[in-house]
């Protein structure tokens, strides 16, 4: 038997040994996740934002390929985060991020970072107006304005607004008033609309230096007693598509530099409506531009249930508005995203699971579902 003397000159020869054998050996260091992603993002991949329930004051962006089912890449993004905003060219990953001095509480302060996509490091910081609305994570709070020079976020303190930062000198410059009226919806280079609590909308154009000089109330867009919309539209053109709790689609057109409700359709016939089929979850509808078809997350449920997680995904063709599809999902979720290119993934997430599943757009087969992604996975953002 070795005495304890023995034995700790035995550990000691052995430590030194190894320290010697690691000091003459080359040193090996393997790249993080993403340190290096290649200069032409893949035209599968997708951003997961995660809100992160478990521990908000650390939100989470997962940067995943939808073919290979493997995670390129994560960024760390700060207090009750909401998502990733990305430009045309794909040179950044903007996001807009709240941190506080000592973690959970103290000095608040609010940034818009800006990350290199490709080493997805931050490359500057832009200090904007502690007001960064804390919801529920939502696609418009946040977006660019169409010609990428402004970036738009919207403020609740409870008081409304939208912060206007210039993304070429890269500044905060104008705070746009908006009382009564949420989210950012983009209609051009220089203007947007916010949805207001009675069925309106409030339409605000910007000057050159981001400065509102024109605010205008439209008519009424919905009806917010009877059969009010989500704020989770999406756009296709100068057309944002709002879906109602009940299942009507609500077409709001944008082009000649007015806002106004085109002509309602249904989602579902009669009896599906009787059978309670209705849209819901935190992110329901994504529309493919190239074939022009709109995908709507669906389930069976009562009144206000447009929250719910859909175990369905219905496709519609817009030029008819007519269903072509029904995808029976795998699982249920909560958001639901497509790809841009000709031959389309679709995406779906559910908040309480940490997995992405993955189909084909075109057939709905499913495809893979990739682990181990995030902690509550809120938002999906395609490249």
């Amino acid at each position: 038997m070795l005495t304890a003397l023995t034995r700790l000159c035995c550990l000691a020869i052995l430590l030194f040994t190894s320290a010697e054998v690691l000091a003459q050996s080359p040193v090996r260091v393997d790249p993080l996740v993403g340190s290096e992603l290649p200069a032409k993002p893949g035209p599968h991949w997708v951003w997961v934002n995660d809100i992160v329930f478990h521990h908000m004051a650390d939100g989470k962006a997962f940067l995943v390929d939808g073919d290979s089912g493997k995670m390129r890449g994560m960024l760390s993004t700060g207090f009750g985060f909401n998502g990733v905003v990305l430009p045309k060219d794909r040179a950044l990953v903007i996001s807009p991020e709240t941190y506080f001095a000592r973690g959970t509480r103290g000095a608040r302060t609010d940034v818009v970072t800006l990350y290199d996509a490709r080493k997805l490091s931050p490359v500057t910081e832009v200090a904007i107006p502690a007001k960064r609305a804390g919801t529920l994570p939502m696609i418009q709070n946040t977006a660019l304005t169409d010609d990428g020079r402004f970036l738009l976020i919207y403020n609740f303190t409870p008081a409304q607004s939208v912060t206007v930062v210039d993304m070429q000198s890269r500044k905060f410059v104008a705070e746009a008033d908006t009382a009564g009226c949420a989210m950012v919806y983009q209609t051009g280079a220089r203007s947007f609309f916010s949805l207001c609590n009675d069925g309106t909308a409030i339409v605000i154009v910007l000057n050159d230096a981001g400065r509102a000089v024109s605010k205008t109330r439209t008519a009424r867009l919905f009806d917010p007693v009877k059969d009010p919309v989500t704020e989770k539209a999406v756009r296709l053109g100068s057309t944002w598509f709002f879906a109602s709790f009940a299942g009507d689609i609500v077409p709001v057109e944008t082009s000649g530099g007015t806002v106004k409700a085109g002509r309602r359709w249904s989602l579902t016939t009669p009896a599906e409506r009787a059978a309670k089929w209705r849209p819901g979850g935190l992110q329901h509808l994504a529309v493919h531009e190239g074939s022009r078809r709109l995908f709507s997350l669906m389930h069976q449920g009562g009144p206000d249930t447009h929250k719910d997680p859909g175990n369905e995904v219905w496709v519609y063709e817009l030029g008819r508005q007519v269903r072509t599809q029904r995808i029976a999902l795998k699982d249920i979720a909560t958001s639901i995203a497509v790809t841009t290119d000709a031959k389309p993934l679709l995406f779906s997430i559910f908040i309480g699971a940490q997995k992405l599943d993955v189909y084909d757009a075109g057939t709905g087969k499913f495809q893979r579902s990739v682990g181990e992604i995030g902690f509550s996975p809120s938002t999906l953002v395609p490249y």
